[in-house]
């Protein structure tokens, strides 16, 4: 009996993240929100209910892919294209500035002969962006294709870069066996294998949606969705570059195609029925009992000041060099604050070569999950719609939806 345990484990997630969301959204906050706490009630630091399995870390892989495969299918390659070059200044000062924050941090609290390796790693957990949170609350506000949610998602996947080569660079000089040279090569060939395949499969899917004389629709959300675990996989497997950026440029390359809303509203049942809640609340079964000292309570604090303030710093201080206005800038330093499971991933790799910290485990794990369930609450504040805002007037949507956008920011969301 105990092998089918997995199957109450799932259900009883299923229900408490919606029953959390609903109650969310009474508050007049993301159902996100919700679903995050959901996890942490559900888990070892509450009630133990469930256990983090390999099926739910499993589940839970898939559906930050799903999440990024349907950012990708609701981003304008043009949009992209406009955002390129301020999205790469806002991604690099909120790589840097965490960076360097992180590595202060450290020093304050670890001191040693080989304490500088290990205070740099922590500045790189830092520099984690976790694009998966903001991607579903922006969809949920209907705020996915204003100017900043496109410089978001823009900014989100060169950081995901840049925190790549910063956690190839550091491993690298603890970890003799690492290449720099080698990974640094492998990032190139991913972004030129991307425009490859991009240029090839647009061309194949745009001419099949347009000459299918069945009219299959069901098909095309089934190849669409194979697609975006194949370029998952090749990303993280060939590459070493983090699988959800490959299943974001999926949805790029098969956005703009004919059928891409049918295979968009296909994944987003896909998504509501099982994955993505299974996602939200595996971040919250990680956290674990902890023994709370005044000491913890500080670093703890002093490192979510610090997550929430670099990120809002660096990427919103980027984009007002970038000439967004002071809104728009905030809305982008917003939506980078969530570390989510990619700072987790980053942490883990840590522990296993030795250079995390033993006393600094805890109070990240903590700041992770205060990231993570802050941001949501942050985007719902600023995302508050005004009178000529550029993000609603500059945006490609149709009246009836800003409409509907104007109505829902306006007043407390109802299921």
């Amino acid at each position: 009996m105990e092998s089918y345990r997995y199957l109450l484990d799932i259900a009883i997630i299923l229900l408490f993240t919606k029953a959390f969301g609903i109650f969310s959204k009474k508050l007049r906050m993301p159902s996100v929100v919700g679903a995050l706490i959901a996890g942490i009630v559900l888990g070892p630091a509450v009630l133990n209910i469930v256990e983090p399995s390999n099926l739910i870390s499993a589940l839970s892989e898939i559906g930050v892919i799903v999440l990024m495969f349907s950012a990708g299918l609701e981003t304008s390659i043009t949009d992209l294209k406009k955002a390129g070059f301020k999205a790469f200044i806002i991604a690099l000062l909120g790589v840097l500035i965490p960076l360097g924050v992180g590595y202060l941090i450290g020093m304050i609290y670890n001191v040693g002969p080989q304490a500088w390796i290990e205070n740099l790693f922590i500045g790189v957990i830092f520099t984690a962006t976790s694009v998966g949170i903001t991607v579903e609350t922006l969809k949920e506000m209907h705020c996915m294709s204003t100017e900043s949610g496109n410089v978001i998602l823009a900014a989100a996947v060169i950081d995901d870069v840049l925190g790549i080569v910063c956690l190839t660079l550091v491993t690298g000089m603890a970890d003799s066996s690492v290449n720099v040279g080698v990974v640094l090569l492998k990032i190139l060939g991913f972004f030129i294998f991307s425009i490859i395949v991009g240029v090839i499969m647009h061309k194949v899917f745009k001419w099949w949606f347009s000459h299918d004389p069945n009219h299959g629709l069901q098909r095309y959300s089934i190849v669409s969705f194979a697609f975006a675990l194949i370029m998952a996989y090749c990303s993280e497997e060939f590459f070493g570059v983090a699988d959800i950026t490959g299943s974001f440029v999926a949805g790029l390359i098969i956005s703009g195609t004919a059928q891409s809303e049918y295979v968009m509203k296909r994944i987003g049942t896909l998504s509501y029925m099982l994955i993505t809640p299974i996602f939200f609340a595996s971040i919250g079964l990680k956290l674990e009992p902890i023994q709370v000292t005044w000491g913890l309570v500080g670093l703890v604090v002093l490192l979510c000041v610090a997550a929430v303030l670099t990120k809002i710093i660096g990427c919103g201080g980027g984009a007002l060099l970038c000439r967004y206005n002071p809104t728009q800038s905030l809305r982008i330093g917003c939506g980078m604050i969530s570390r989510g499971e990619v700072a987790l991933i980053v942490a883990d790799k840590g522990m296993n070569l030795g250079i995390l910290p033993e006393m600094f485990v805890t109070p990240i794990l903590l700041c992770v999950v205060f990231t993570t369930v802050i941001t949501p609450i942050f985007l719902k504040i600023v995302y508050k719609h005004k009178p000529d805002d550029p993000d609603f007037k500059n945006s490609k949507m149709s009246a009836f939806e800003k409409d509907e956008i104007q109505h829902e920011l306006a007043n407390p969301m109802v299921e």
